[in-house]
């Protein structure tokens, strides 16, 4: 496949970074059996994850904007480029390690998503997406699951945990969807959950309480697999509300109508 020299930049952060990933990956399973635990090893791999991005970036594009999960807002010169950045989505699982997280580059262009870098440095599967280019599952085309029945479906979600999110809404649409669908999963990384949609391992995806950097190069990989990413209300408002639903465009329908639904108490 060949790819812009845009992605390509973008890919060669991402490469970089989850060689340090991964590196460090392999100490925090070691780093289990401590009594202080490895939680101030992975701070330290997130924020070197996000130095090792920013220089990256910094060096092949520089003036752009950034807004990054540690950092933060980042100007620069140039106000029609901004990059979104997470270095590490998935900290819960690193931290336990569960290698199931990725790093997550998007690029807007004028406020709108252009190119979008997902990379899980563990299973070394990277998705990428270009906007008016279409999506790739390392070299592969992706494209979203072609089910049209919400009862055929597997969906993944994330599930709020202690001092986050709304837990009593968040229970309320987990026992609307269990009635709904053929399954649920939860990955724990939002990123990976939207590249699973856009390559057709999961049929649809939703969550709430969700930061910009979670959501924007998922976001353009779902469109450019065929698939359609909403807010829970159906509009496009992903970034200031933190809500996300995903999926084909049967399922993407099927699921805001099943969330719109009173609890099925039964």
């Amino acid at each position: 496949m060949a790819r812009s020299a845009l992605l390509n930049v973008m890919t060669q952060a991402a490469l970089k970074a989850g060689r340090s990933l991964a590196r460090d990956f392999g100490e925090v399973q070691n780093l289990q059996v401590s009594l202080k635990g490895p939680g101030d090893y992975v701070s330290q791999a997130d924020r070197k994850a996000e130095d090792i991005i920013y220089n990256e970036l910094s060096r092949a594009r520089p003036g752009y904007s950034f807004l990054m999960e540690e950092r933060g807002a980042v100007e620069g010169d140039d106000d029609q480029h901004r990059w979104i950045v997470d270095p590490l989505d998935g900290t819960t699982n690193f931290l336990h390690g569960i290698p199931v997280f990725s790093i997550s580059i998007a690029l807007e262009r004028q406020g709108e998503l252009v190119a979008g870098v997902i990379f899980n440095p563990v299973m070394d599967e990277l998705y990428t997406a270009e906007r008016g280019n279409g999506a790739f599952l390392n070299d592969r085309r992706m494209r979203v699951a072609a089910r049209t029945k919400l009862v055929d479906s597997v969906v993944g979600t994330g599930i709020p945990h202690l001092g986050r999110g709304n837990h009593g809404r968040a229970l309320l649409d987990l026992r609307t969807m269990m009635t709904e669908t053929a399954g649920i999963r939860r990955l724990g990384s939002a990123a990976l959950d939207l590249a699973y949609v856009a390559a057709g391992r999961m049929d649809g995806f939703w969550e709430d309480a969700l930061a910009p950097w979670d959501l924007a190069a998922g976001i353009l990989m779902v469109r450019e697999s065929g698939g359609f990413a909403t807010d829970r209300e159906g509009g496009r408002d992903m970034f200031d509300n933190g809500s996300i639903v995903a999926g084909n465009e049967a399922i993407h329908r099927a699921m805001i109508e099943a969330l719109k639904k009173p609890a099925n108490t039964a």
